[in-house]
């Protein structure tokens, strides 16, 4: 484990994120610590990508909501592809990635999430259902 972990400062991307991939597999939980915030938002996208995915893998209980945080900051970097791994990735968070999602379009765009309110006086009973819930699946 520790020559994995000492591979995530290297110069090299490929060997970054190779340990990275290793280490997602490996599933052990005390390399946590090794997968920083300049991993998860490294300039190389594969790097990137695969330090995305070992966080999912790897972080503890507790440290999703955070997780969810550090990742939403890289909605819209790079192709589709590298978008739908980070898609990927806030999924597999659950209901953690919500409130980071829910946080980060506020802060983005204000007013973009509020919905309009209906008149006070009238006859008809309608609630307002936010855009990111209503496009969510019930299960």
């Amino acid at each position: 484990m520790p020559r994995l972990v000492g591979e995530l400062v290297s110069d090299l991307p490929q060997a970054r994120s190779q340990a990275l991939h290793t280490l997602s597999k490996v599933g052990d939980r005390s390399a946590w610590p090794a997968v920083t915030t300049d991993l998860l938002h490294d300039a190389d996208p594969e790097v990137a990508r695969t330090a995305w995915r070992a966080a999912v893998a790897l972080v503890p209980s507790g440290e999703e909501p955070a997780l969810a945080g550090e990742l939403a900051r890289e909605l819209g970097r790079g192709p589709i592809e590298m978008q739908r791994s980070l898609s990927r990735a806030l999924a597999a968070l659950g209901e953690a990635s919500l409130e980071a999602l829910t946080t980060l379009v506020a802060i983005e765009s204000p007013g973009s999430v509020r919905m309009p309110r209906p008149p006070r006086d009238s006859s008809t009973t309608r609630t307002a259902t936010s855009p990111l819930r209503s496009s969510m699946p019930r299960g």
